[in-house]
Formats: C-alpha cells, structure tokens, sequence
C-alpha cells in the first residue's frame, strides 16, 4: 500500500497553458503536484506549518544528517545567511553559531513558522537569527547582502520558482552562492515521492535559467544531493535574468500562534498523513479517528 501511495503515476494533460514563457499549468497532473510545469518540472504541493513537528523529529540527524549540511557549507564567522523556506529555522540554529560576528536570515512565508522561530529564538538565546516574512515570488532578501543562500528539500515546493530564485540572485553578493539539498530524483529506491525528489541535471537547467554557475556537488549525505553554485561577479551578455524593478507587494500580516499547543508527534503524524495518504495515519494503532484530517 505504501508503495503505491510514495509512487503514485500521473498522466500528463493534452491541454496546457503557457504562463509568461516560463510555466505550463496542465489539467491533468500528479495528485502531489499543484499542475503548474517549470521546464517541464511539475511543482510538488507544499507542507504547511502543521508538519512543525516532523522538521522538528529527533530522528532526523540519524536519517539526514544535517550536520553535514552545515559543516560543508564552509561558512565564515561574519558570513550573512538565508536560509531559504527555513519552517521552524532548524537549519538557521545549527548555523547561527558558526556565524558568529554575521548572521542568519530565516526567510518563510508562513508567519506561524517565523512565529516559532521567534519561540526558539527566546528559548535557545539566540540574537543573530532575523525572520523574513517572504511572499510567493519574492524573498524580501536586502539587496547584495547575502553570501550564501541555503534550501534545504525546499526548492521543489516553491510556487514560482522563477520570480524566487531571481530574488535570492538579487539578495546575493557578487561571487555569493546558493546550496540545494534535494533529495535524489535519479534514485527510484529513496523512499520519497518523484515530485519531492529532483535530479542534478534538473537542478542544474533551473539555476542557470537565472545566471547561477555550478560550482560543485557533494554527494556525502545518505539520500541527497548537496548542490553548491555560485553568482557571477560581474554581469554577462548571456545573462538570462531580467533586470529588475521595485515593485509595492502587500505583506502578509502575522499572526500569534499558540506554541504551547504543538504537540510534536500529533504534527509528525498528520504530517505523514498529508504525504503518504490517509490510509497511512488510520494504520496508526490507537490514532484517534476524529484526528485524521
């Protein structure tokens, strides 16, 4: 049951719509998918901020290691972070100490993550953490700031990958870089669904849609990719991104969110429900019926 539920086939539509050059939606997509195509990538469905518990999991430096994560990011003690789609800032907190005399960026856009970031902020006594409230297709990310922009299995999940990546290019110092982790679309054996996956050859055509240079990859995590690429110091003639203009976007307001309510396993639990299925969840023995969402 679960193999079907991870790797679930799709149809692709006879009918598509072209959006700006850059995206298709399709009628017919994955059911994990939101049906929109950038270079013919079908965008994964995103998790919300219910899934806090799963980023969260005490097993997950076993399963991910992400202190590898960080340790191969050669970070510097007056380096300024974004950790791109940061959900409970797990990452921004492994790297703020190695940032010392800098700092991390905490970019999302859902305010009740950066309301736990806040929370975690005050509970680990951490000053060099700053939450961004980003938006669909920006990173609010101050202009020529950032040496290194870090997504961690965030990237595929971004509804306008495009309009994103372009202003993380923006926020980026001249020879700043950016590091995906994703897991491996070129393995069938990681237990992860396609669309949640992506491959180096992909990674690679979607970075240098926006003039970003593949520097390396590091392949000494369990399941993922370590993508590290780099932006130019100085503009070229072939540069693809567009010149950019300031443009007045409505911010999202946030909200308090009631902390003390977070119940690690019961967020854990929906959140594999959400991914898996709800078949999944209803396994659970002595899960709750009238939890299952």
């Amino acid at each position: 049951m679960i193999w079907g539920l991870l790797f679930n086939p799709y149809t692709e539509a006879n009918a598509v719509t072209t959006t700006f050059n850059a995206y298709e939606q399709r009628v017919k997509h994955s059911p994990d998918g939101i049906g929109k195509f950038y270079i013919k990538r079908e965008i994964a469905r995103v998790m919300g901020h219910t899934g806090a518990g799963w980023l969260e999991r005490p097993t997950r430096e076993l399963e991910e290691q992400p202190s590898k994560v960080v340790s191969g990011l050669d970070l510097k003690p007056t380096n300024v972070v974004a950790d791109i789609g940061a959900g409970t800032g797990y990452f921004s907190f492994l790297m703020a100490p190695l940032v010392s005399q800098g700092k991390v960026l905490a970019v999302d856009i859902q305010p009740e993550m950066l309301d736990i970031i806040d929370f975690f902020k005050q509970e680990k006594n951490i000053s060099n953490v700053e939450p961004i409230l980003a938006t669909l297709s920006n990173p609010n990310l101050p202009f020529e700031s950032v040496d290194l922009a870090l997504m961690v299995d965030a990237y595929h999940e971004f509804e306008n990958p495009k309009e994103v990546m372009e202003g993380i290019v923006r926020g980026l110092k001249p020879g700043g870089r950016v590091v995906l982790v994703e897991y491996r679309g070129e393995n069938p054996f990681i237990m992860i669904k396609p669309l949640h996956k992506m491959t180096q050859k992909q990674v690679k055509k979607e970075m240098q849609a926006v003039g970003l240079t593949w520097r390396e990859t590091k392949n000494f995590l369990p399941q993922q990719h370590l993508m590290i690429f780099e932006k130019r110091l100085y503009p070229t003639e072939n540069q693809t991104t567009t010149p950019w203009q300031p443009q007045p976007e409505k911010q999202t307001q946030r909200r308090g969110l009631p902390i003390g309510n977070l119940t690690s396993q019961f967020l854990a639990y929906q959140y594999l429900g959400w991914y898996y299925g709800r078949d999944f969840i209803a396994a659970i023995p002595n899960y709750p019926a009238k939890l299952i969402i």
